[in-house]
């Protein structure tokens, strides 16, 4: 497992903050459900564990805050509003995690409806911004990180101790998505909250 701030500092640098969408789940169910049953998982060395009110599912990665001018901001807004207007809100299940390359995170499914979401916001901010970003992910796979790695970590350990807890995987409803601006400071990942976009108007 690698660091995953190294992986992503010279795209996205410490202290800039970046537009952001998500899919923010309930605090109190994100504590109850994934903070607290994955903590012997989480809190290990090299590893820094995701705060439940910092979790998230990333829709898009988009501009820094710099580069967007007020009046952008507000058009790609009004795009975002209007195409999700026509999407319903919709379950999203939260799976087990899995021990990746630069985290842990866990898979979510259905895709489809969420990589709706990722297309609106994507369509929204080229109508305005054009290619001045690059599209990020550029694959969308819905995924909530629960700890990010720092340091070298010896995965052989967590998959250990996922083989032998078995918890069952948490549904959100998604009924909205937000825009945040957020940051990173080598460690950790912040966002300060802007609004958010009701699903089916």
């Amino acid at each position: 497992m690698d660091s995953f701030f190294d992986r992503v500092t010279h795209r996205w640098p410490a202290g800039r903050k970046d537009y952001h969408w998500h899919i923010l789940p309930p605090l109190q169910q994100a504590r109850a459900a994934l903070f607290g049953p994955y903590r012997e998982l989480t809190h290990r060395e090299g590893l820094i564990p995701v705060e439940p009110a910092w979790y998230h599912v990333t829709v898009l990665h988009s501009a820094p805050v710099q580069q967007v001018t007020d009046g952008e901001l507000e058009q790609i807004v009004a795009g975002v509003r209007q195409r999700c207007a026509t999407e319903a809100p919709f379950d999203l299940t939260v799976d087990r995690p899995a021990v990746g390359s630069v985290a842990v995170e866990c898979p979510a499914r259905p895709g489809a409806p969420a990589r709706r979401l990722w297309q609106a916001t994507v369509e929204a901010s080229t109508a305005v911004i054009g290619d001045r970003v690059p599209v990020l992910p550029a694959v969308s796979y819905p995924h909530m990180s629960l700890a990010y790695v720092t340091d070298h970590v010896d995965h052989r350990p967590m998959k250990v101790w996922l083989s032998d807890h078995d918890i069952a995987p948490v549904t959100i409803r998604v009924e909205n998505i937000s825009l945040v601006a957020q940051s990173h400071d080598g460690r950790r990942i912040t966002w300060q909250h802007i609004l958010d976009v009701p699903l089916g108007g």
